[in-house]
């Protein structure tokens, strides 16, 4: 027996934004938040430093900022990759079917 749609609740909120054309700007920022997350969690479990974090990528502390910044969207997938390797872990990205 299949649930009736309840006739009260909105629509989904990739709709919303969908409709106010920010969607995809929007799945960038939750990637890149996700992403900032993890790295500072991994450093923070594996005692690592920003300094030695960013000595280990050969790149500066400012850098290493603006990564883990989780407002700041501007990040290469290189860069990415290169923060997995230094935390001992692989860069995975994959696309995916739309939910219908």
């Amino acid at each position: 027996m299949s649930k009736a749609r309840n006739p009260h609740i909105g629509t989904a909120l990739d709709d919303l934004l969908e409709e106010d054309g920010i969607l995809a700007e929007a799945h960038a920022m939750a990637i890149k938040r996700t992403l900032a997350w993890q790295v500072s969690q991994t450093m923070t479990k594996e005692n690592l430093s920003k300094s030695e974090m960013a000595r280990r990528m050969n790149t500066s502390r400012a850098a290493l900022n603006r990564l883990l910044d989780p407002d700041n969207p501007s990040v290469t997938l290189l860069t990415m990759d290169r923060v997995a390797a230094v935390l001992g872990k692989r860069l995975r990205v994959e696309l995916v079917d739309k939910v219908a």
